[in-house]
């Protein structure tokens, strides 16, 4: 029997493991992850996200996608783990180190009647070698790169914020067909480890809005780490500022680019749906 917290950052949901304060058998972590996400035989999310031990922070985040890959960071997911650990008191603290596949993160808790309602994330600072992202691309940064999926030719602009984010302007996100052209895309050969894609549309220097098409995931309600990318590639083109808020399909995200620490902060909601038991 595994206990589980259901969770969502802006619909970008997941399910969420205390492996910290609890023995839970981590044995065949990809099939647990493909059944507890099927939203009709499982639990149903798009992920599930162990919170373990760290010997170098204060916790361990490990994520798996539906598809029972595992990530190397979900932006919507460690704001999460943030209100976890917070709410269920593994911690005092207001600010806390979580470690992941994408480096050591810095969350600041916004508590609120003993309750952590968002949390603020240093997402670290971009990635824009073609190489570290990667990308099969003969430049840095990574813009302008033409791609041909099914019948139409998509311009990107890559980023990695610890995971690799290929970012293209359509004219309408609401009636882009994503379902067309985000699985055809993401196995590009141009990504050798596969891509999340961000389809965005401009609306002035401080608002963007997007849809992402997630690696392993298919298209999801909100992604932090796509929303950093977004709001990175967009300032390197000249569209926005460093500051910008970006609105996805369950909410909205502020980004900030700093550019005394180059560091990307992202902040947003982190949300308790539900908790159960589960036997295997």
């Amino acid at each position: 029997m595994i206990e589980f917290t259901k969770m969502h950052g802006l619909g970008n949901d997941y399910v969420y493991i205390d492996c910290y304060s609890k023995d839970v058998d981590l044995e065949n972590i990809s099939n647990l992850a493909k059944f507890m996400s099927n939203r009709h035989f499982g639990i149903g999310s798009d992920g599930i996200i162990l919170i373990c031990k760290s010997d170098i922070a204060d916790f361990k985040m490990r994520m798996f996608n539906f598809d029972g890959s595992e990530a190397e960071m979900c932006g919507n997911g460690i704001r999460c783990v943030g209100k976890f650990v917070y709410d269920k008191g593994l911690t005092n603290k207001e600010t806390i180190k979580v470690e992941t596949l994408a480096g050591i993160k810095v969350l600041k808790l916004n508590v609120k009647n003993g309750k952590v309602e968002t949390v603020r994330v240093d997402m670290g600072e971009p990635i824009f070698s073609p190489k570290e992202i990667p990308v099969n691309f003969d430049r840095k940064p990574v813009k302008d790169l033409k791609i041909r999926a099914l019948d139409k030719e998509f311009k990107f602009t890559c980023v990695s914020m610890g995971n690799p984010h290929a970012i293209t302007i359509v004219d309408n996100t609401k009636e882009f067909d994503i379902e067309k052209y985000g699985p055809v895309l993401e196995i590009d050969e141009h990504f050798p480890k596969r891509s999340n894609i961000e389809f965005i549309e401009i609306i002035n220097k401080n608002n963007v809005k997007m849809r992402v098409w997630e690696r392993g995931a298919g298209e999801t309600l909100a992604c932090g780490t796509g929303a950093c990318a977004v709001a990175v590639a967009c300032n390197i083109n000249g569209l926005t500022e460093k500051k910008v808020s970006i609105e996805l399909l369950g909410g909205t995200l502020e980004i900030e680019w700093d550019e005394r620490t180059n560091h990307v902060f992202m902040t947003g909601p982190a949300v308790t749906v539900f908790e159960g038991k589960i036997n295997l």
